[in-house]
């Protein structure tokens, strides 16, 4: 039987190698005497369907009945969501492609495996809601007690203000151009001109 391979690393997971994924997968494949047809590979979150290059063109082999089966490692590496599973396996059932997941060995053509799917499915789904509300809450506490959350300024770089200061005194004297004094501080024209046209470093 001729199958497709999947995977993906999510965007938050830059350190990982799909390869984690992939060997373990080519020898399930091989232990059961199928054939790869082509081994499709995403960096992208789950969520984020534009960057999922690699899925779009696996969905559009699918729908070609180029393969008979597509295999992942575990079922969050392809799909983000209860009812995005179901869709997905309904839509390959149309053509004859069946799914399998490695850590989740549930038959799809039978009602149970069918159950077990969407029950594991929707625990992995309430977890990552779970993680998000934890992320959620931890931003909002920090916020809360003054802390800044995102990208750090310019201007909270340690001696930056004094630096600046001085860059300023040269700037003002013609002692200096912009371009080099953005790059003396390390920043780009524009932060430059938001800093010089605010009139102080609170940019």
């Amino acid at each position: 039987m001729k199958v497709a391979i999947y995977a993906r690393v999510s965007t938050s997971d830059r350190d990982q190698d799909p390869e984690t994924q992939l060997m373990p997968l080519r020898e399930f494949v091989l232990s059961r005497d199928w054939e790869t047809h082509h081994e499709y590979v995403d960096f992208a979150s789950a969520s984020d369907p534009y960057r999922r290059v690699q899925w779009r063109r696996l969905l559009d082999d699918a729908a070609s009945r180029r393969f008979r089966a597509v295999v992942v490692f575990k079922l969050d590496r392809a799909f983000r969501s209860v009812k995005d599973m179901h869709d997905t396996l309904e839509s390959w059932e149309m053509v004859g492609v069946g799914f399998q997941s490695m850590r989740e060995q549930f038959d799809t053509d039978t009602p149970i495996g069918r159950l077990m799917l969407t029950m594991l499915a929707a625990i992995a789904e309430f977890e990552l809601e779970l993680i998000r509300e934890r992320v959620k809450a931890g931003m909002d506490r920090a916020r809360k007690q003054g802390m800044r959350i995102g990208r750090p300024r310019v201007t909270d770089r340690k001696g930056f203000n004094d630096r600046f200061g001085a860059v300023l005194e040269r700037l003002t004297a013609g002692e200096t151009s912009r371009r080099k004094a953005s790059r003396e501080l390390g920043i780009g024209h524009a932060t430059l001109k938001r800093l010089l046209d605010a009139g102080d470093t609170s940019a």
